[in-house]
């Protein structure tokens, strides 16, 4: 189970990530979660998307410069202690989390999820999914 976040570079002045928004609303890409990290420079926008391949090409015809990460994709349980839960899994297998975001959604039943970039992709999906919990895929990603 994966999920594929795109990272895009943007220099780090004003329009830029309207910029960024207006080509993807344009060619009607709807974001499910997007982070902002930035430095005096450059920001790094990270998007999880439908369409990954379509978003992209998109991005890419529009002159962005991107790249693709696998993260891992959890349903956070809705109840106190839910984001301690994952991260004591993460801890007891000596996890890094480079850094994670969080993100509402679900149809039906309102739900939350993080996202996370960790040291160890395999160890860190095959751990959450031995404790229980439930992982998500770019197929859920489309369905949310």
């Amino acid at each position: 189970m994966s999920v594929r976040q795109i990272s895009v570079f943007l220099e780090n002045k004003p329009g830029q990530l309207n910029q960024l928004t207006e080509v993807l609303a344009e060619n009607n890409i709807d974001m499910r979660a997007l982070s902002l990290a930035e430095t005096s420079e450059f920001g790094i926008v990270r998007l999880i998307v439908e369409d990954v391949y379509e978003a992209t090409q998109v991005l890419k015809d529009a002159g962005f410069v991107s790249s693709l990460t696998k993260v891992v994709a959890v349903a956070i349980p809705d109840e106190a202690g839910g984001l301690n839960k994952i991260l004591k899994v993460f801890t007891a297998m000596h996890i890094n989390i480079e850094y994670m975001y969080a993100f509402l959604g679900g149809k039906e039943v309102k739900q939350a999820y993080m996202i996370f970039r960790v040291d160890d992709y395999k160890t860190a999906s095959a751990a959450l999914r031995s404790a229980g919990l439930k992982l998500l895929d770019q197929e859920d990603i489309a369905d949310l």
